[in-house]
């Protein structure tokens, strides 16, 4: 697991992720990582470990680093999942999560809303409901992995 120890919601996700691993008798091994300059280490010493895959959480940190961390996995040829589907747009394998850019235009919508006079408290907190699946093939192909048709036919986007 890639762990972003400067990211606020890197300590809910860590307990989430190790909870998991405890319930499905999956050992985590957590690397931490504070800037995109760690990652090549934090690789390295998941590949040591010898991890099967590598879980990256969501943070605004790891998430402008996508690219530092597509090209890490592929040289340690680790799989790795992501929250957001621009990792995958960068070259990861497979994420699961909310679209960032449905996320940006509903909050232009309240933007717009609140300009035009509306009161902030008089406005409905709004959640994403959409959760979306993205695969990259390219990714899979280059780890020497076959994804099972099942999953591709539950994808949201295949790249």
């Amino acid at each position: 697991m890639i762990d972003d120890v400067t990211g606020p919601k890197a300590h809910p996700q860590r307990q989430e992720i190790e909870a998991t691993g405890r319930t499905l008798e999956i050992k985590i091994v957590p690397t931490k990582v504070r800037t995109a300059a760690d990652l090549d280490a934090a690789y390295q010493a998941l590949a040591s470990a010898g991890v099967q895959v590598v879980v990256v959480e969501q943070s605004t940190v790891l998430l402008l680093a996508r690219n530092p961390i597509a090209e890490a996995a592929a040289s340690k040829r680790l799989p790795t999942v992501c929250g957001h589907r621009e990792h995958v747009e960068a070259g990861g394998l497979i994420s699961y999560g909310v679209n960032l850019d449905w996320c940006n235009h509903r909050a232009a919508h309240y933007v717009d809303k609140i300009l035009k006079g509306a009161n902030p408290s008089d406005l409905p907190i709004e959640f994403p409901t959409k959760i979306e699946l993205v695969i990259n093939l390219k990714a899979a192909k280059a780890l020497g992995l076959q994804i099972s048709p099942m999953l591709l036919t539950r994808a949201d986007e295949v790249i």
